[in-house]
């Protein structure tokens, strides 16, 4: 089947799913990268709105990830949601680096091209794909929340890597039909 026939597309004003659930308790895959190489990582957290009036998601990654790496070259990337009973294949996707294996080929979820040529999969029951607006460095000198500023720090100091907010702007979505 072609994407098309198993995916239709809304506007984001549709999607129907409260943006707290998307954002905060479901599990996402972020892809970025073109068919000949992509690389896909779990996300959490994260948000949506307008961003310059247009609509847009942001999301945390730490930054040396090697997806981030990918959508910074390509400069467009997916979001994907899937049914619960995806949740292993997820983790697994969050669990090893891109960089240096062959995860994609061991994540057991089939890719998909979108018709604009990014990367998600047939599983997927909501994809958005986005535009890279912006990307830019949180340090903890930028909170004023003494509660923030602590899970910043410990956060910081866990990875030895500080955390970059992706900001992209919502050009498809996708649900399946």
């Amino acid at each position: 089947m072609n994407f098309e026939q198993l995916f239709k597309q809304i506007s984001p004003e549709e999607i129907s799913d409260n943006v707290f659930t998307l954002a905060g308790k479901d599990f996402y895959v972020v892809t970025a990268g073109k068919e000949e190489h992509y690389n896909s990582m779990a996300g959490s957290g994260g948000g949506f709105g307008l961003l310059l009036k247009k609509p847009s998601t942001w999301c945390f990654f730490r930054a040396d990830r090697y997806t981030l790496e990918l959508i910074e070259k390509e400069k467009t990337y997916t979001l994907s949601y899937f049914p619960k009973e995806y949740r292993e294949q997820m983790l697994f996707l969050g669990s090893k680096s891109g960089r240096d294996s062959e995860k994609m080929k061991e994540a057991e979820l089939t890719s998909v091209v979108t018709p604009s040529g990014d990367m998600s999969f047939k599983e997927a029951r909501l994809i958005l794909e986005c535009k890279l607006t912006a990307i830019t460095t949180a340090t903890p000198n930028d909170y004023y929340v003494q509660e923030d500023i602590d899970f910043i720090n410990e956060a910081y100091n866990e990875a030895k890597v500080y955390r970059k907010l992706v900001f992209g702007e919502i050009t498809h979505v996708w649900v399946k039909k």
